[in-house]
């Protein structure tokens, strides 16, 4: 990972990664506990114990450090799981959705950017580059599908994915209810069969409607 020019690199276990590990941390502490509004550089900066000048230099911007770490949080998110069978591979990945909703930390820090993206453009980016790379994560599930003859051919992956946690989301934002294995299941059920029936195949109309 680059400076925040996106330039050169990190050495593992150097000062540079160690610096930035401890500023993320802090940031995700921060913003759990506090929301995006209450959220400050200097702050982050004395809660991880390294000085206003470095954070300034590396992020420049509450964006900036906020894009930054949902890139850690990518790449520290769990792979895909590959059961063989497309709906256990869609409850996996609605399980995980689940679980980390109701991570405390994780859920509030979500809650708090999700939030955020509704009015700071930069977040948003971030937020939809963050989702983009979990999606991509997963979609290979579905191309198995794919090639199993599991669904038709066609269907596109992605969309399957994003059907799964959509609802999950949904009632978080909606309701402010986490989800439970309960809905986790449905959300994986309902995403497959529907996948199944085609409804995710390009140019899919019903004519039912």
């Amino acid at each position: 990972m680059g400076e925040g020019s996106g330039s050169g690199t990190i050495r593992p276990g150097g000062r540079t990664a160690r610096v930035r590990a401890s500023v993320l941390r802090a940031a995700g502490d921060a913003l759990a506990e506090r929301g995006f509004a209450q959220l400050d550089l200097a702050d982050v900066a004395r809660r991880a114990g390294v000085g206003k000048t470095t954070v300034y230099r590396r992020w420049g911007s509450i964006a900036a450090l906020m894009a930054d770490l949902l890139i850690e949080l990518a790449q520290e998110s769990v792979p895909h799981t590959e059961t063989g069978d497309l709906l256990g591979d869609l409850r996996a990945n609605a399980d995980l959705v689940r679980r980390t909703l109701r991570d405390p930390r994780q859920g509030a820090l979500f809650t708090a950017v999700i939030a955020a993206a509704t009015w700071d453009e930069p977040t948003a980016r971030a937020l939809r580059q963050f989702y983009d790379s979990r999606v991509t994560e997963w979609a290979p599930c579905v191309a198995q599908a794919i090639d199993r003859g599991d669904v038709p051919a066609g269907t596109d992956p992605r969309e399957v994915i994003r059907a799964v946690s959509a609802p999950l989301y949904y009632r978080l934002l909606t309701h402010g209810e986490l989800p439970d294995e309960a809905a986790a299941d449905r959300a994986a059920k309902a995403a497959a069969a529907a996948a199944r029936a085609g409804v995710f195949l390009a140019g899919h109309t019903d004519s039912s409607v």
